[in-house]
């Protein structure tokens, strides 16, 4: 519902389709499934352990949920290389009909989307001047993504903006909240790429929404 809402609100990705994948589903909680939080933090009270940390019978690690985080970047960076070979492919056969011999980058278009350089983070350390860029809206929930920005954090070791603090990088996501990470794997060779988080846990949207 969330990425449907957003895309009906966005004129050139009303057409898009949504593709569901389950390695983006919320946590498992086993036995504390569907219950208020105040019931996990009394189970994880009553353990002796931290809430958030706390795996209640019949659920997912947190190690699980990492597992299948790191499963789904991968397989969309991989994705997101094949489609701009294809992309790279498509031009190549353009020149050859008409004669050219060099690609020509700032006719290049990604699928999904008109854009080569995003304006507002054009920096040279980020991007190059001719880079193919997609932009990948990803919808899940907050336990999920909290475990996927640690991942980016301490796996990948992600570049983050100097005035984050620890406490607003691992706090939980409000309602909505938005995060906004720049992926580049130009010239990278295997895995992991440069990540580069622009914010975390955006939710300045909110306050023109009144409540009901």
């Amino acid at each position: 519902q969330t990425a449907s809402t957003i895309l009906s609100n966005i004129v050139h990705c009303r057409e898009l389709k949504i593709n569901y994948d389950t390695r983006l589903r919320e946590r498992r909680y086993g036995e504390a499934e569907g219950k208020p939080l105040r019931d996990l933090k009394a189970m994880a009270k009553a353990a002796g352990q931290q809430c958030p940390t706390y795996t209640p019978a019949g659920g997912e690690t947190l190690e699980e949920v990492r597992a299948r985080a790191r499963e789904f970047f991968e397989f969309l960076c991989q994705l997101m290389m094949e489609q701009a070979i294809q992309c790279w492919h498509g031009q190549d056969a353009l020149a050859t009909a008409s004669g050219g011999s060099e690609k020509n980058a700032s006719n290049l278009r990604f699928p999904n989307t008109d854009h080569y350089i995003a304006k507002e983070f054009s920096s040279d350390i980020i991007y190059g001047a001719n880079d193919l860029e997609a932009h990948v809206l990803l919808v899940s929930h907050g336990a999920y993504m909290r475990t996927w920005i640690k991942y980016f954090v301490e796996d990948l070791n992600c570049i983050l903006p100097l005035t984050l603090t620890k406490s607003e990088l691992f706090s939980a996501s409000p309602n909505t909240g938005v995060s906004h990470f720049v992926v580049n794997v130009e010239g990278k060779e295997q895995f992991p790429p440069d990540i580069y988080c622009i914010y975390i846990n955006k939710h300045d949207h909110l306050q023109t929404v009144e409540p009901s």
